[in-house]
């Protein structure tokens, strides 16, 4: 088991100050949210509720309030004593025909309207990052994120890795309010995308995109960075309608 007590860039991302001050159910959306992108894994300890309170911007009692309402959902436990806190919880059952009947169920023009936010943001991301990013930092990152997606070995993982992806290029670019964007983009996205097979997209196919994007943005290529991040965007959206008309078929 490991705690996250320590900051990260991609979990700082995920945890930024809320600017909706004093609202329960944004701060359980926030760590919800940075749970279902893999930031905190089962058994991973959360912050305490000072660390949580102080890096949200919010009372200590809104984020207890938040806490109770992720216990509620089976999101967490809390475990008292010396080495207690609150922990997050291993679902206790698949959720892919949770995701797959949402993906069913939505609009095609919904899928639409999400594909072109995803467009806007991940490709004004990628040419900021080529733009603003330290190639000698960012390089090691993405480089090891590209061959997780190469690698992983199931949905879950696969869903983890191409949104680190994305959080970390929105994080480069250096905008705070983009890279929100970013992480409540792939929150709601990434787990209608990467379900099992037949219906997730090809795994290769989105790796060998990546690292066309990290190429264009570790050389400083902002106009090259934006077109192959739209491509990738529109690759994803594509393969969210086909996958939903897919389903509609089934029934």
């Amino acid at each position: 088991m490991t705690t996250i007590g320590g900051s990260t860039p991609l979990l700082d991302a995920a945890l930024a100050p809320l600017t909706d001050l004093g609202r329960a159910d944004a701060v359980a959306r926030r760590i919800t949210e940075a749970i279902a992108l893999g930031l905190v894994a089962a058994g991973d300890q959360l912050p305490s509720e000072n660390d949580l309170a102080d890096q949200l911007g919010v009372a200590n009692g809104t984020v207890r309030e938040a806490l109770a309402l992720l216990r509620e959902a089976g999101l967490i436990e809390t475990r008292r004593g010396r080495n207690g806190g609150s922990f997050v919880r291993t679902p206790v059952e698949d959720t892919a025909h949770l995701r797959l009947a949402r993906l069913r169920d939505l609009a095609t023009a919904d899928l639409r309207d999400l594909g072109d936010e995803e467009l806007a943001v991940f490709g004004t991301a990628a040419r900021l990052a080529a733009e603003r990013a330290a190639s000698a930092d960012l390089g090691p990152r993405l480089t090891r994120l590209v061959h997780e997606l190469r690698e992983a070995t199931g949905p879950a993982e696969r869903c983890r890795a191409d949104a680190r992806f994305h959080i970390e290029l929105a994080v480069a670019a250096q905008s705070v309010r983009l890279t929100r964007l970013a992480v409540r983009l792939q929150a709601e996205l990434g787990p209608l995308l990467w379900l099992p097979a037949p219906y997730g997209p090809d795994q290769e196919r989105f790796a060998e995109q990546h690292q066309e994007i990290l190429v264009a943005v570790l050389a400083g290529d902002a106009a090259g960075a934006r077109v192959a991040a739209e491509t990738h965007a529109v690759a994803g959206v594509h393969q969210l309608v086909r996958g939903h008309l897919e389903l509609a078929e089934v029934g």
